[in-house]
């Protein structure tokens, strides 16, 4: 299954394209998508849709995605939300299921615990997906955490249909 990982995000929206099979994960990219702060917002929500479609078509199965969350700064949630609703429609124009985690269930997916700081979470990406370095920027690491959040729980999912543990 290939999972695209999306921190949802207008100045720097995170992407992570990761395959799973066989109870491994494989990275094929992940970055960061940016817009210019000098575009109108309009401008800026048609570009991050393009570039989304441009990531989606490298052949993404299944999208998932942060939770809304709320903030103190409603600015910057409006943004996010605004940005986050350019992501469900790319995902829907292409007939994607999306999956939604908090951060602290990506957290507890990647860490085992729920309210790990990002230099933990770098440090377990980098260990559980055999990385060169540690993943930056940081929401280019969410984004690769989502995905590996998602990867395990469709693999959790996957053996609870089956009824559990492995065959013998």
């Amino acid at each position: 299954m290939r999972i695209c990982g999306i921190d949802p995000g207008i100045g720097r929206c995170g992407y992570a394209l990761v395959e799973t099979s066989a109870g491994t994960s494989l990275v094929h990219r992940y970055g960061c998508l940016e817009t210019p702060a000098d575009l109108s917002m309009p401008e800026r929500l048609l570009l991050l849709h393009q570039r989304l479609q441009e990531v989606l078509a490298w052949g993404a199965e299944t999208l998932a995605i942060e939770a809304l969350f709320f903030s103190k700064n409603t600015r910057t949630a409006m943004m996010v939300a605004q940005a986050r609703g350019v992501v469900l429609l790319a995902a829907a124009e292409l007939g994607l299921p999306v999956v939604e985690y908090t951060p602290p269930e990506v957290k507890q997916a990647v860490v085992g615990y729920g309210r790990a700081d990002k230099r933990q979470i770098q440090e377990m990406l980098y260990r559980t997906l055999n990385l060169t370095a540690l993943p930056q920027p940081d929401d280019a690491a969410d984004a690769l955490a989502i995905a590996l959040c998602h990867a395990q729980v469709a693999r959790f999912m996957e053996r609870s249909r089956r009824g559990g543990g492995r065959s013998v």
